[in-house]
């Protein structure tokens, strides 16, 4: 209950921010003295929505953004849009279908061959399908690119972050933007086959049990980060409820007056961004690694988001997964 009337209030936490900050707020302060110059973001999910807010917020602070985009069209359209606000930064758009695992890695190709540092990556796009589809790669649709994808992605850029952070001694910063909603998952439903190819399908159980591997993924990459001593952090978020295309695709299966009370609890899109920028930039986040995170504050996730165990059971089921659709030598 305390929770509920903090968020409504918009009472700050601890963190001096809360649940009505928005991200140009967040970062205001910081901006002022703290944000190293030169800085390189990765941010999926840019061209509409709170990516696309992070991307405009992150550049007003200074920041180099690369937008990996499936519309170059639209991408482009966010960069002069971008641009006229701030007009010296550097805006670099390159192609990626997140669902489509030989687009990822050709995406990351050509990033790497920029051969310019990468100090925050960006984990936000994210997918709602009512209906089950598939993937080229014949995997479910949201799992694939709101979690597999994401995970690939991070793991092909990764030693890229890590010699980053060693060589301007700043600390690199993966994001994993999740959901408040993976705490519906329940651990005997949480099963690796059946996400990726269900028998029975519920969009909005596939869309926690995605947001839910996204936290557990930051769980287990701060452990093996931690591990090898990396000056680089993995966190997650929850961005708060908020208009975008999402939710829009869920209006159709409630009545019109239950999303108009339901729209009265809705963040903007700019305090949705808030929490995903203030991550990014925070000299308060600095060391914290494995984190959960929720209106610009440490926030607590569900029992099974903390289980140790099930995040390296579900690294390594994922990493076998990729080896074997991406390397498997055809007989």
């Amino acid at each position: 209950m305390k929770e509920t009337i903090r968020y409504l209030a918009g009472i700050a936490g601890p963190s001096g921010f809360g649940s009505k900050s928005t991200a140009e707020q967040v970062t205001e302060s910081i901006a002022a003295s703290s944000i190293p110059s030169h800085l390189t973001a990765i941010i999926t999910g840019a061209t509409s929505g709170i990516g696309e807010e992070t991307a405009r917020v992150l550049a007003k602070r200074g920041l180099r953004i690369v937008i990996p985009a499936r519309d170059l069209k639209r991408a482009l359209q966010v960069k002069e849009s971008i641009q006229k606000e701030s007009p010296e930064v550097e805006i670099i758009l390159l192609k990626l279908d997140l669902s489509s695992f030989a687009s990822i890695k050709r995406f990351c190709i050509d990033f790497l061959s920029l051969e310019l540092p990468l100090n925050i990556l960006i984990n936000n796009a994210g997918k709602f399908c009512q209906k089950l589809e598939f993937t080229e790669d014949k995997i479910e649709m949201t799992f694939a690119t709101n979690y597999l994808g994401h995970f690939l992605m991070t793991e092909m850029l990764l030693e890229r972050m890590v010699e980053t952070s060693a060589r301007t001694g700043i600390e690199g910063r993966i994001i994993n933007v999740s959901s408040v909603i993976h705490s519906w998952v329940k651990k005997e439903r949480f099963h690796f086959c059946n996400m990726v190819s269900p028998k029975k399908y519920s969009g909005t159980c596939a869309y926690a049990q995605s947001k839910l591997a996204n936290l557990l993924h930051a769980k287990e990459m701060a452990r093996q980060l931690k591990a090898r001593n990396a000056r680089v952090a993995i966190n997650a978020v929850h961005p708060g409820i908020v208009k975008t295309g999402i939710i829009r695709d869920h209006k159709g299966v409630i009545t019109d007056s239950l999303f108009f009370l339901a729209s009265k609890l809705l963040k903007s899109t700019s305090q949705g961004a808030s929490t995903t920028c203030f991550v990014a930039l925070s000299p308060r986040v600095n060391g914290l690694n494995g984190k959960y995170f929720a209106d610009c504050n440490e926030s607590n996730c569900s029992s099974l988001a903390n289980d140790g165990s099930e995040a390296k059971k579900l690294w390594k089921q994922t990493h076998a997964l990729l080896q074997r659709v991406l390397f498997s030598t055809p007989k």
